[in-house]
């Protein structure tokens, strides 16, 4: 837990929250969703591969070419067993807010609450 500095009070009552707000049963008017998002360095091989033989596994070297970034940000609706994945270039505020817009526009358009 190196992000959290200290475990008061505060901070239990909230944990108990969420923990209380999975233990929901599942209400398609009011889905409980995960967030996250990721950003990933895109990379090729630099050297070709040597193929797979049989009982010897696939080799291939550590070297490589970055071919760029990518962000990707994902959504998961557990009860549903629902995923709503984006790649974007960038990871900006702009990117996170046309994603929450896509989601609650097009993903869960008749929703109460999220």
């Amino acid at each position: 837990m190196w992000c959290i500095q200290e475990i008061t009070t505060e901070y239990r009552e909230r944990m108990y929250d969420i923990l209380d707000l999975y233990q929901e049963p599942y209400d398609p008017k009011k889905p409980v969703i995960g967030f996250d998002e990721k950003p990933k360095q895109l990379i090729g091989e630099k050297r070709k591969l040597i193929p797979m033989k049989p009982g010897k596994p696939e080799k291939y070297d550590y070297e490589y070419i970055r071919n760029g970034k990518a962000n990707i940000f994902m959504a998961i609706d557990f009860k549903a067993g629902k995923r709503v994945t984006q790649v974007t270039d960038r990871r900006t505020k702009r990117d996170f807010a046309l994603y929450i817009k896509y989601l609650i526009d097009e993903c869960y358009p008749d929703v109460d609450v999220i």
